[in-house]
């Protein structure tokens, strides 16, 4: 009796009520409880919930029978209860020992329909909205739905749209939701303006941000969409471009995006301060780990005293540094650049100081945003994994190849705190772009094989893999036929190694003499060395054979029909390549060099037995930063020696439009009396170019126009005896031309004319050339 009274007391003592508001839907809702603190029930009694069963209810309580229990027990409960969404009233109370809950349910959804999209199909905004059939209907979805919609829109943009909603009760408390959405106009860029840019013009400052103004065929490249976030990613490409051009002092002062309602259109400023152009200073390494001697150091360093100011260039010797103490024993060595600036003669001496950092290990790897690519193909890119000493220049590193890959439209690396104050979470946000692409390339001789075409499909990211694959096919007026597959495996066994394979298969034909026909397959595998150097190794197979009908053999000098009377030959062969790569983009080049050597030895079996190098280089440089001028200048060469009795046609070196315009193919060189090509044992090209951006078109248009000139050698022959070959001295050809390329909303599109200047008589044109790629 004594413990009963005292209960009651205590419920009287205590007894309280709670009000809690659902503000999303609007409604106020009394949830009254007698209850005294610490109190105990013995049974809970639900009310009302037909469709979610009683036991739905009860997995969201925190109240237990025979557990003591606070009011704040009952808040939690009902909090608990209102976000399963399910319910758009709830009430608890206290009945003597039984906890009462009562509730009333919202209608369930039946269907989800939209009306009046046509920019964005059904799929990808039932993907966007939360609201789904079967699930509850709550006006505060709607709502939140409603804004996930305009965002959608807003990406692609249309900003000005406008969402209702129409509710259709089917029975049985559900309802059919319709999304009803007027996409109005799309929302475009009337101007991107610059104030305060003195070293560069306008449109050089529009070419290097993501953001462009709205043309004729910015409804297929949808780079004039306003995005606040893609304007912050503008600015930092503002900054790493003056950074990287020697202004260090640069900043954005502000940058405004307006919308004039009239036009649906937006303004963009951006207001900028350059500051003052400097120049590196003395350049110099300093180390306080006992150990590591700075001057070891020294030549990693990649800025040069005299050089403009290049902040790239001081993080790839922080990287270059870090990673060779890192691998002498020192993984926790921090490296830091310490600025001394000169304002008298505008330099900056730059000293990396290499000191003992703080103790720090990688807890773990955390990727987001990777719709496509898998994670394992981003992970693999980071030089450390889950465990493994943390080291800032690495995150640089790995931010440097994941953005090279082409896989993703934005690469961006942050740290966070981990489980303990020696732990770090790497985070990792990319967005994925596509990777795949379709070429064509055409060529036109007027006077020889006609038009020449190749179409070519390829994707470099294949199933979000990182693999490589690419298909190709040609063809020519003259039954010319080349087919080609390749494959590449960029990370093989798990190790930093590409291997992959090609087949191929090609015909050609002489005019009046013979088939040749080319089959093979080649196995290779390519090795890093450093960060710009990389080897490959290569094995080659081909199967080649000569064919004819009739006389097709009238007119041959004598060492040329003995050697297509034989009919079917086979190569066996193995390579080597080194590939040194220093360029900035490999998109439009305007700094860095590019070369290759490649020495190849065929002797393995089959019919060839020979040794061949060749190579060729070619340095991009700024000619006018202002302009956007960009010259260029290579060389090349290549010759070949047979270790045995004699080299076959096919074993010489053929050279034509690929390396000289205003030629084809093969069209300069040894010739045969019929004119068929011959090849020869040596070769010399060089080239030089000049691209700039056409006037009268914007830059970020995209369009390039080009001035070049090409000169080369072929010459040599050790094919027998071959009597009556012509052109076998060292005769230079040279030719001038002009050509314009447009990275064009369907792809990088070249035109070039070429007219060659000196030549032979033998020799065989083509003046005009055609390529395209395009991304999908």
């Amino acid at each position: 009796m004594k413990a009963g009274s005292r209960f009651l007391n205590a419920v009287s003592a205590f007894a309280l009520s709670a009000s809690v508001v659902a503000s999303g839907a609007g409604v106020s809702v009394l949830a009254s409880a007698s209850v005294a603190e610490a109190a105990v029930i013995r049974n809970v009694q639900v009310r009302g919930a037909q469709r979610a069963g009683e036991e739905a209810v009860r997995a969201n309580l925190t109240i237990r029978p025979g557990v003591s229990f606070t009011n704040a027990d009952i808040d939690e409960s009902v909090k608990r209860l209102y976000s399963t969404g399910y319910f758009s009233d709830v009430r608890i109370a206290v009945s003597g020992s039984t906890l009462v809950v009562s509730v009333s349910e919202n209608q369930l959804v039946n269907q989800v329909v939209f009306n009046g999209n046509r920019k964005i199909k059904d799929d990808k905004l039932a993907a966007v909205v939360q609201t789904q059939p079967l699930g509850p209907y709550s006006q505060e979805l709607v709502n939140a739905d409603i804004e996930r919609l305009r965002e959608a829109y807003s990406a692609i943009g249309r900003s000005d749209i406008e969402v209702t909603t129409q509710v259709v009760p089917v029975g049985e408390g559900r309802v059919n939701l319709a999304f009803v959405i007027n996409e109005g106009d799309r929302t475009k860029i009337a101007n991107i303006n610059f104030v305060g840019n003195q070293a560069y013009g306008d449109g050089r400052l529009q070419s290097v941000i993501l953001t462009k103004e709205s043309g004729p065929l910015s409804f297929l490249t949808r780079k004039d969409v306003y995005n606040p976030d893609k304007l912050r990613a503008d600015e930092d490409a503002l900054r790493q471009f003056y950074y990287n051009h020697g202004y260090p002092d640069f900043r954005i002062i502000s940058s405004d995006a307006v919308l004039d309602e009239t036009t649906n259109q937006y303004n963009i400023t951006f207001t900028v301060e350059e500051g003052a152009r400097y120049r590196f200073g003395d350049v110099v390494v300093e180390s306080t780990v006992e150990g590591v001697d700075s001057q070891d150091l020294q030549g990693l360093v990649r800025t040069r005293t005299g050089d403009t100011y290049d902040a790239a260039e001081v993080q790839k010797s922080m990287e270059a540094i870090s990673q060779r103490v890192a691998s002498a024993g020192y993984p926790f060595a921090r490296v830091t650049p310490r600025g001394d600036r000169n304002f008298g003669n505008q330099t900056i001496g730059v000293s990396y100081l290499v000191d003992q950092g703080e103790r720090a290990y990688v807890e773990r790897i955390e990727i987001r945003g990777n719709t496509r690519t898998r994670d394992y193909v981003i992970r693999r890119e980071f030089d450390f994994s889950e465990g493994d000493a943390f080291n800032q220049q690495m995150i640089s590193r790995a931010k440097r190849r994941l953005e090279a890959l082409g896989y993703f439209t934005t690469v961006n690396i942050s740290t966070s705190q981990g489980s303990a104050p020696d732990r770090v979470v790497v985070v990792v946000d990319v967005e994925d772009q596509p990777t795949g692409s379709f070429g064509v390339g055409a060529g036109y001789s007027a006077g020889g094989d006609g038009l020449i075409l190749e179409a070519s499909v390829e994707e470099k990211n294949f199933l979000g893999r990182g693999q490589f694959i690419r298909v190709a096919v040609g063809g020519g007026l003259d039954d010319a036929r080349s087919y080609s597959l390749s494959f590449t495996e960029p990370y093989f066994l798990g190790y930093r190694l590409a291997a992959g394979f090609d087949v191929f298969k090609s015909q050609t034909s002489s005019e009046d003499y013979y088939d040749y026909d080319e089959q093979g397959f080649t196995l290779r595998v390519t090795a890093p060395i450093t960060e710009d150097l990389a080897t490959t190794f290569r094995y080659t197979y081909k199967d080649i054979e000569y064919s004819g009908d009739g006389d097709w053999q009238t007119g041959l000098s004598a060492p040329y029909r003995a050697l297509v009377e034989q009919g079917d030959f086979t190569q066996s062969s193995v390579s080597q390549t080194l590939t040194y790569n220093t360029l900035d983009s490999n998109t439009l080049a305007r700094e860095g060099i590019y070369a290759s050597i490649t020495h190849e030895y065929a002797g393995l079996g089959g019919d060839s037995e020979f040794y061949k190098i060749y190579g060729r280089a070619r340095y991009f440089h700024l000619l006018s930063d202002e302009a956007d001028i960009i010259g260029s200048v290579a060389v090349g060469g290549g010759h070949v020696v047979g270790t045995g009795d004699n080299l076959n046609v096919f074993d010489q070196f053929m050279l034509g439009g690929r390396l000289v315009r205003g030629f084809e193919n093969n069209g300069i060189g040894p010739r045969m009396p019929n004119g068929d090509p011959l090849g020869g044992t040596t070769y010399f090209t060089a080239s030089a170019e000049a691209t700039f951006p056409m006037p009268a078109f914007p830059e970020d248009f995209g369009l390039r126009g080009a001035v070049f000139a090409d000169a080369g050698t072929l010459y040599g022959n050790d094919v027998g005896n071959s009597a009556g070959a012509v052109g076998t001295d060292m005769s230079w050809r040279a030719s001038v031309g002009a050509g314009i390329q447009w990275a064009s909303p369907f792809g990088s599109i070249r035109v070039d004319y070429a007219f060659p200047v000196v030549k032979e008589d033998f020799d065989e044109e083509q003046q005009f050339r055609f390529s395209m790629a395009n991304q999908f």
